[in-house]
């Protein structure tokens, strides 16, 4: 009988035939539903050697850092804002398929005193003639989910670093080439997670660090955040390129039944538990809700405007998702998503040690044992383990702006390791493992939350990887410019 139902489980459907998240409703699965699972499950083994180990690899220094922004909507104009005050920056190249979008930029460039970037305006292709140009020694990309592998792996070949919005990659394959051609090229492939960079992430990671928390146990993330004002943003032009999100894509994103927005609560997770550096995760489960929200929505809206009847109908994925992780060392991770449901904003952000607990959302707090630490406790706390970073650039941060300041502490340290020759805090094994959850529970919820493996993308040298240190923060010699003009009001902060 257990033979037998493992058997039945493992035909499990994809988007709408098989096993869905609210029960089982069919055995039977189309067979490109079929076919697409089992491309999960085949792309996440390759047996390729690692051809250079980019954990902790310091590429040569630059002096000035050339910068090509693909992508300028929301989160793109606010990155080209930011990165106007950080010191040995030169905007030279801007990318979008909207003119409007590029004069925008070049006027952030102009209030600040800077020269106008080149222009690269066209299709959707024409990141790839500032790829080639030569221009850039950093290509920053903020684009529509499904052009961030392709935007980095241009930049790479083009003989550029590059750094990914989050999630960096949706597919297992996307995983591996980006994997592959930073080793190949030695060119940092740098995933854009914020969240790493928060104030109270970064205290607890110091924290951790400095052998507050003993060993860790368990840590749990989200992003919890309902998005009902951006999947409804109706762009106003008839090419549907302004909005929020280009063409509701954003939206559409929501016909994939995955976590397909994994790495805020998971980054700070796994660089506080070292994963590929000294442990691994082993493998995931993943459980997704029905929709008991969306699909009603969008009929509400249709109501009042006809432009939304083309989305009713729609296979849309539940409201909540998680992900169940256990690592190599023993440890247990909880991720959650939800972008639909009527409630707070939260990342929860918690990790739980043999010494020592924290927890961010809803209520920020640290505890040793059963006692919560006192406000005095934690102003100790911060001054003591508050890590360089915070001391460096933290209140410049917080004028600049971004998410309260973690986005410019975020650029800043990225252009700081690559001006002194530092390894990045985050390289292509972080933004291919942590992306990785997409596919991985997209065929776990399919196949009525059946494990499935996580694969190494370090190949073995997570054994022998050293953890993140923030102590090289004190060889940092860039500064800040122009602070005190800073006006963070470009950015609308999406995600």
């Amino acid at each position: 009988m257990k033979s037998n139902r493992r058997d039945f489980f493992k035909i499990g459907g994809l988007t709408g035939a098989g096993i869905l998240a609210g029960g089982l409703t069919s055995c039977k699965q189309s067979p490109s539903a079929q076919s697409a699972m089992q491309h999960i499950k085949d792309a996440a083994i390759n047996n390729n050697p690692q051809q250079f180990n980019m954990c902790g690899y310091a590429a040569p220094k630059l002096n000035k850092i050339r910068v090509g922004f693909v992508g300028i909507g929301d989160r793109g104009a606010g990155a080209v804002k930011r990165m106007t005050y950080i010191e040995g920056v030169e905007i030279t190249a801007l990318c979008d398929i909207r003119q409007a979008a590029v004069d925008g930029a070049q006027k952030i460039l102009d209030e600040a005193g800077l020269p106008k970037a080149k222009e690269f305006v066209g299709d959707e292709q024409e990141f790839k003639n500032l790829c080639a140009s030569g221009l850039c020694d950093l290509v920053y990309t903020a684009t529509p989910w499904q052009w961030h592998v392709p935007v980095g792996l241009a930049a790479m070949e083009g003989g550029a670093h590059t750094a990914l919005e989050v999630s960096a990659a949706k597919t297992m394959d996307e995983c591996w080439q980006m994997v592959e051609t930073s080793e190949r090229t030695k060119k940092h492939c740098v995933i854009l997670e914020n969240c790493c960079y928060d104030f109270f992430e970064l205290l607890t990671l110091n924290m951790v660090r400095q052998g507050i928390f003993g060993d860790l146990i368990h840590g749990e993330g989200a992003y919890i955040h309902d998005l009902d004002y951006w999947h409804f943003n109706k762009p106003q032009d008839e090419k549907m390129t302004d909005g929020a999100y280009t063409k509701m894509w954003r939206l559409h994103e929501n016909q994939r039944k995955a976590n397909v927005y994994p790495t805020h609560g998971l980054g700070p997770i796994c660089q506080a538990m070292n994963i590929n550096r000294g442990d691994k995760m082993d493998y995931l489960t993943a459980m997704m809700s029905e929709d008991f929200t969306l699909k009603h929505r969008i009929k509400e809206k249709a109501k009042e405007d006809p432009f939304f009847e083309q989305f009713v109908g729609m296979n849309l994925r539940g409201n909540m998702d998680m992900q169940m992780i256990r690592t190599n060392k023993g440890r247990t991770i909880l991720i959650q998503h939800d972008v639909s449901s009527p409630r707070p904003y939260s990342r929860i952000h918690m990790l739980s040690g043999t010494k020592c607990f924290a927890q961010k959302w809803p209520l920020k707090h640290i505890a040793f044992g059963h006692d919560i630490v006192d406000e005095a406790g934690m102003n100790e706390l911060k001054e003591k383990y508050e890590p360089e970073i915070i001391k460096r650039v933290g209140e410049m941060a917080k004028q600049v702006g971004g998410h309260g300041g973690m986005d410019f502490m975020m650029d800043w340290r990225l252009i700081d390791c690559l001006r002194n020759g530092l390894p990045v805090d985050m390289d292509v094994y972080d933004a291919a493992t942590w992306s990785c959850i997409t596919p991985l529970s997209e065929w776990s919820i399919a196949n009525g939350s059946q494990p499935i493996e996580v694969p190494d993308f370090t190949r073995g040298a997570w054994r022998t990887n050293n953890p993140v240190d923030l102590s090289l923060i004190e060889g940092g010699t860039t500064g800040v410019r122009n602070v005190k003009n800073a006006n963070s009001s470009v950015q609308l902060n999406v995600e």
